[in-house]
């Protein structure tokens, strides 16, 4: 009998820490998740501008949930496209699109990008 409880304790509690691995790895994949955005802020070059980078790159400035600005990285393409306008001079604006985070540097495939005037 002393086997029989032991037993099916030990499948119960095998169970569980089962269901809370299972837990936390769908947790994970819905923070990899791509977030579709609106950023608004200054759009700019991370080089000349911010002095971030040691090469040219696109990026917005807009304020993050917690207040805070946070810096995007344009994509290849959006930054191929955009970066003539940018470059020399920041300009406020909304870019819409769709965020990555690749190490501690969140990236925007921008959809639509549109500068204030």
């Amino acid at each position: 009998m002393r086997v029989l409880f032991a037993s099916t304790l030990m499948m119960a509690v095998a169970a569980l820490l089962l269901s809370g691995v299972q837990a936390g790895e769908k947790d994970k994949a819905e923070k990899g998740k791509d977030e579709k955005v609106v950023l608004k802020g200054k759009i700019t070059c991370a080089k000349c501008d911010l002095g971030k980078e040691s090469e040219c790159m696109t990026v917005i400035v807009a304020k993050g949930k917690d207040k805070k600005e946070v810096t995007y990285y344009f994509d290849k393409e959006s930054h191929d496209k955009h970066h003539d306008t940018i470059c020399t001079a920041a300009m406020p604006g909304t870019v819409e699109g769709v965020v990555t985070t690749k190490g501690d540097k969140k990236y925007i495939t921008a959809k639509k990008v549109t500068f204030d005037k």
